[in-house]
């Protein structure tokens, strides 16, 4: 399945989700991607928006692959083939370090005028643009679940199956759309697939929240 862009892909899990629709779920966006799809999927299920700040630890020497991921407790996952890509104790105590100052300067930026949302007792729905390693997921499951959501659900547009495997135990429901055996990357999914920056994150969450 190919999506044309982020917007495309939040109006098919719209659909997949249309059930939640007048419970007023919580919409947590993974920065930043998947972002602008928040947006989309709380005026569709008449949800609240907000994101949930997580990190992935990166490899040393290859940034883009996730060996673990940090959330904004500073609760870590460690992928289990971390040290065997150079993710010693040392490395990771650093990278973990530089990920929480990144997490807690975009919360900063973010939400400046407000705290995040209590997830205590919602209908909480985690969204992604996608999961390739399933890290930052895992973490932003993790973090959710110990404020006691009445529901946990993790929607994506696409993962590998074995990612999906990995995430099931964490959340209550997992929606997947599409889940393609050849997996190199998420962007491969999207015809349209830009960076999302920093300023349109905050101008969308500043809409979200009346400001």
């Amino acid at each position: 399945m190919l999506f044309a862009n982020r917007h495309q892909a939040a109006d098919r899990l719209a659909t997949a989700l249309a059930a939640y629709k007048g419970r007023h779920p919580l919409i947590l966006a993974i920065p930043r991607g998947a972002v602008p799809m928040g947006l989309r999927l709380a005026q569709a299920l008449d949800g609240e928006l907000d994101v949930v700040l997580v990190r992935k630890l990166r490899a040393p020497f290859n940034p883009e692959f996730a060996i673990g991921s940090i959330d904004e407790s500073g609760w870590s996952y460690i992928a289990d083939y971390a040290e065997s890509v150079g993710g010693t104790p040392a490395y990771l105590a650093q990278e973990k370090q530089a990920q929480l100052d990144t997490i807690r300067k975009r919360r900063a930026q973010y939400t400046p005028l407000r705290p995040p949302i209590d997830p205590a007792g919602r209908t909480v729905i985690v969204i992604d643009d996608g999961l390739a390693t399933g890290a930052t997921m895992i973490s932003a499951l993790h973090a959710l679940r110990a404020q006691q959501p009445a529901r946990l659900v993790c929607a994506v547009p696409v993962a590998p199956p074995d990612t999906l495997e990995k995430i099931r135990p964490y959340a209550d429901e997992v929606v997947c759309l599409s889940t393609p055996m050849q997996f190199q990357a998420v962007g491969q999914f999207y015809a349209d697939f830009p960076q999302v920056e920093d300023a349109e994150v905050e101008a969308i969450l500043k809409q979200a929240s009346g400001h």
